[in-house]
């Protein structure tokens, strides 16, 4: 008797997609259509400009004032981050110690900490040298602030990438007569590009909405957008609130497309062994 043999079972990979898909649509998706909704419809559902005119009218100068202060603030914040969390990066990455991780612990280990903790323990600590709540003080606070908490995002980016740099380009490079600071403006910096510009947009990006640290530093005096933001939700100002979240969401879109993240050239650069 010739038995048929059972037909068998094709596990596609691909299946292992759908729940990563499912969750994009329910706490992606959905949240950002119910953003667009609040922000170009009315409270019947019709569609209505009234409240981008609103937005574009009443208190503007008070709006510009608080994104420029988010801008500086982002800028600078991006900038002390960059200059100082590179060379820690070269050091660490050309350093000869087997063991490079410890370093890179160093400074990994504060962001196990509770947030609120290291921010509250960055507020007693300016309570300490007489700077906190002090009005020509409060900019300054909160970009300590900013590189306080985000140090480490610029750093960990711009190590992954510069430790996989191949060693026989600067090899070749002072075979042919470069110095090493001519090899590595040439060399090194160049093909570090992506990690920094990983780094800048971690960096940049949140500290233009993290009111936390403006809140807990300055004690409130210092609003930036993400409180603005926070401001118009809680004071039932949902279309204002959904509208300047969108403009936050589109210059996010903007930098991110103007740093080169999405560029295949700069996402192979950081692929592989990056942490991003």
């Amino acid at each position: 008797m010739i038995t048929k043999a059972k037909p068998k079972l094709h596990f596609s990979r691909q299946l292992l997609a759908i729940p990563y898909g499912l969750f994009l649509a329910f706490f992606v998706l959905l949240p950002l259509l119910i953003i667009v909704y609040y922000a170009f419809f009315n409270d019947k559902g019709v569609p209505d400009w009234e409240y981008v005119k609103i937005f574009f009218t009443e208190d503007f100068a008070s709006k510009l004032k608080t994104i420029g202060i988010s801008l500086f603030i982002s800028f600078a914040s991006t900038i002390i981050c960059l200059l100082i969390a590179y060379p820690v990066a070269y050091i660490i990455a050309n350093c000869k110690l087997k063991n490079k991780s410890v370093l890179l612990l160093l400074f990994i280990v504060p962001m196990w900490v509770n947030f609120v903790l290291r921010i509250n323990a960055l507020r007693e600590f300016l309570i300490l040298i007489g700077t906190y709540n002090k009005p020509n003080w409060n900019i300054f606070n909160t970009i300590l602030g900013m590189v306080y908490d985000f140090l480490p995002f610029m750093i960990l980016p711009i190590y992954t990438t510069i430790i996989k740099i191949d060693k026989s380009y600067l090899e070749a490079a002072k075979d042919l007569g470069s110095s090493s600071i001519h090899a590595f403006i040439k060399v090194t910096l160049p093909l570090s590009k992506g990690g920094i510009m990983s780094g800048v947009s971690m960096v940049f990006l949140p500290s233009m909405t993290n009111y936390v640290v403006s809140n807990y530093l300055t004690n409130k005096n210092v609003k930036i957008l993400g409180k603005l933001i926070d401001d118009y939700f809680t004071g039932d100002l949902w279309h204002d609130g959904a509208f300047l979240s969108l403009l936050l969401l589109l210059f996010m879109f903007l930098i991110t497309w103007l740093t080169g993240g999405f560029s295949e050239e700069e996402q192979a650069n950081v692929r592989g062994g990056a942490l991003w």
